[in-house]
């Protein structure tokens, strides 16, 4: 015979138990017969019943035993708190399991319950198998409820749907019966009102059960989340307006404004906060000055407002009505919402303060104003170049300055007339029509008597600056079509230096030119090919032997045009063929720096020293590409004592850099002495000027 590993005995053979009433309980006392440590645990079982009941009626402590060694024993108290069967009444046997995982063994003991009949007044269980629900206004819903009676009679129960969701609900009270330990379902059907009734939020409901003799229970608390509907409606009135309202013919020069109602309407269930907004362009375009009251709005659900809208705007005495337009948009606090004609145009005529035929009697004063201003006067100072200037220099004194364009002509400009509008400032055209476009134009250090005019066709062209000659003193050419980039004269004035298109670099004796009058010159007296289209040329050093080219690819060359030796400096970034270096320059008493700048918005700051001295590499000083913004630097220039650089660029703007003794640029930021939103040749031409006299600079600007 087998031994027993496991000796069980328990306190009472036969318990008794009141549903409803107080709990009973036994001891069950385990003895380990075994040779090892091992724990315990117990589990009961009613017998004839599923498994599926669970451990909910009963309670065992402790739920696990500690290990035990062999011979010792644990008690365990269980604790029957409840009917195994809703509803049953009578006996019934239960099994209890002793077992042990060490041991791999179980004991059973049986255990006789009478199950007496309850107390009357245990309470109805409820659950909500869903607590949450979220839905549009006129949608419904049902709610379903669970029902159980863990009492041994039938009961007749009374639900009753309350909270503020009550209101919703169809009928919030009804009748049920149930069984002895059944559960019944059921539901409540929840109807919303339409969108004004019911704002956005959350709602709280609980469901209570009542029953005769019994005590009442309830429900967990259920939610019944409204979303959000419904619209927002704009509606501007009136959409057009004038100014002034009626009477066009009698002048109402205090009538400059008009009012517009723009009127919300919150269809919606939530409380909005609406404004409106103005398109910028819009509002910039018109050059008006608008007043919004209030700025705000705070509309509940069904109310209706507006906000008005005053535009001012000084009416012009003469000329035709304005026509102006504002997109206006109607801005909510919810986006989820749709807003209705939330996109509006206002329109605004605005007529002259004189009426067309008081405008008649002044016509013929104001034909004479303009007639005055025109270029029909002879004397009118605001008589300028017909195409584009490409280049402008200043004289030595800076008292005049030159200009060269695209309309062929050379015109002299004296400066005092840019300050004072009495003063003429054409001081007279030195060229009418050179032939070509004028690419470059330069003065002739020294006296500044005599300029070099680069022109699109190749040829380099010598004028006499005071003299009312109708052709040059002199012209060079040795490819007709080889477009002239840029002109450099020595600063001793005895030669110039040519950069073409081709990358031909040429060196011309002036003085022999200017002597034999020859306005066919064809041997320049030094040519250096290059393979690259040629942008830019300064000189550095002090013997004025050394050229700086700059141009195509980024290319940056010095030639000692004396020894023709040639260097190349190391330019950095590397270029393809869509990049330029487009200007160079040199300061006269620092004859060692020197500036460059490309069509990919970088300058340079160089110190030639050690490279003309042969001591090794030209040296960068400084390097940046966000003072234009990356925008192409096309024109810059230092100060004779190196002190300052000046920079002209696409993004219309000219910034003033200084610089420190040795060179470098001072600080990241400069000083902005220009800018335009657009050029337009007259205008351009007044403000460069005037801001190179500022800055005593000479300043070449290409297009």
């Amino acid at each position: 015979m087998p031994v027993k590993l496991i000796d069980a005995d328990i306190s009472t053979q036969i318990l008794t138990f009141k549903p409803g009433g107080s709990p009973t309980s036994l001891k069950v006392s385990v003895v380990n017969n075994s040779n090892q440590f091992a724990s315990f645990q117990l589990e009961i079982v009613a017998a004839g019943v599923g498994s599926d009941l669970g451990s909910h009626w009963y309670s065992i402590s402790p739920a696990i035993s500690t290990k035990k060694p062999p011979g010792d024993s644990t008690d365990f108290y269980v604790t029957i708190v409840d009917s195994p069967v809703a509803g049953f009444v009578g006996k019934m046997n239960l099994i209890v399991r002793i077992f042990s995982i060490e041991l791999r063994d179980e004991d059973r003991q049986i255990l006789r319950l009478i199950v007496e009949p309850g107390i009357d007044s245990m309470p109805m269980q409820l659950e909500l198998p869903l607590r949450e629900f979220s839905l549009l206004p006129e949608s419904a819903i049902e709610i379903p409820v669970e029902v159980f009676n863990p009492s041994q009679n039938p009961a007749y129960v009374s639900l009753r749907f309350s909270g503020n969701a009550s209101k919703w609900i169809d009928n919030v009270e009804r009748q049920i019966q149930i069984n002895p330990g059944a559960k019944v379902k059921t539901a409540f059907v929840c109807q919303l009102p339409v969108t004004l009734e019911v704002p956005s939020q959350t709602y709280s409901f609980t469901i209570e059960a009542t029953h005769r003799n019994g005590v009442g229970s309830s429900s967990p608390e259920g939610l019944i989340k409204v979303l959000p509907a419904g619209f927002v409606d704009f509606s501007p009135y009136p959409t057009k307006q004038q100014i002034p309202p009626s009477r066009l013919w009698l002048p109402q020069w205090r009538i400059n404004s008009a009012t517009y109602q723009l009127k919300f309407q919150n269809g919606s269930n939530l409380n909005q906060t609406v404004r409106i907004e103005i398109s910028k362009e819009e509002e910039e375009q018109g050059k008006c000055l608008l007043d919004i009251t209030p700025e705000t709005l705070d509309l509940k659900p069904g109310q209706t407002d507006e906000i008005k809208l005053l535009v001012r705007k000084r009416r012009r005495w003469f000329g035709a009505a304005e026509k102006l337009s504002f997109r206006v948009l109607g801005i909510v606090t919810h986006n989820s919402l749709n807003v209705n004609n939330e996109n509006q145009i206002l329109n605004l005529t605005i007529y002259p303060i004189l009426h067309p035929w008081l405008q008649l009697g002044l016509a013929f004063l104001l034909a004479i104003i303009l007639w005055g201003i025109s270029w029909l006067n002879p004397y009118n100072p605001l008589f300028w170049h017909g195409g584009s200037v490409n280049s402008i220099q200043f004289s030595g004194l800076g008292l005049t300055a030159v200009s060269g364009s695209a309309d062929q002509s050379i015109i002299r400009w004296y400066i005092p007339g840019f300050e004072d509008w009495w003063i003429d400032q054409n001081a007279g055209k030195i060229a009418e029509d050179v032939g070509k476009s004028v690419r470059v134009v330069r003065f002739r250090p020294v006296d500044n008597n005599v300029i070099a005019a680069g022109l699109e066709n190749g040829e380099i062209q010598l004028w006499e600056v005071l003299g009312d000659a109708k052709k040059p003193e002199s012209s060079f050419s040795v490819n007709k079509g080889d477009r002239v980039l840029d002109v450099k004269f020595t600063q001793d004035g005895h030669y110039l230096f040519s950069g073409h298109g081709s990358g031909a670099v040429m060196v011309w004796n002036v003085d022999q030119a200017l002597l034999s009058h020859d306005t066919n010159i064809d041997r320049p007296v030094q040519k250096r090919l290059f393979n690259f289209t040629i942008y830019g040329l300064t000189l550095v050093g002090q013997e004025g032997h050394n050229l700086v080219i700059g141009g195509r690819y980024n290319s940056l060359v010095m030639w000692n045009w004396k020894q023709n030796k040639l260097q190349s400096l190391p330019y950095q970034p590397l270029g393809g063929q869509e990049d330029y270096i487009v200007s160079l320059s040199s300061a006269e008493y620092k004859p060692y720096l020197l500036a460059t700048a490309d069509n990919q918005g970088q300058i340079t700051l160089w110190n030639m020293q050690p490279c003309l001295n042969g001591n090794g590499e030209c040296q960068v000083l400084s390097q940046w590409s966000d003072g234009h913004g990356g925008k192409p630097v096309r024109s810059l220039a230092l100060s004779n004592d190196g002190c300052y650089l000046v920079s002209g660029g696409d993004d219309n703007r000219v910034w003033l850099w200084p610089l420190t003794k040795e060179g470098k640029r001072s600080s990241t930021t400069g000083t902005l002495v220009f800018s335009e939103d657009s050029f337009f040749d007259r205008f351009f031409l007044l403000h460069v000027i005037t801001i190179a006299l500022i800055s005593k600079l000479s300043i070449n600007i290409f297009w």
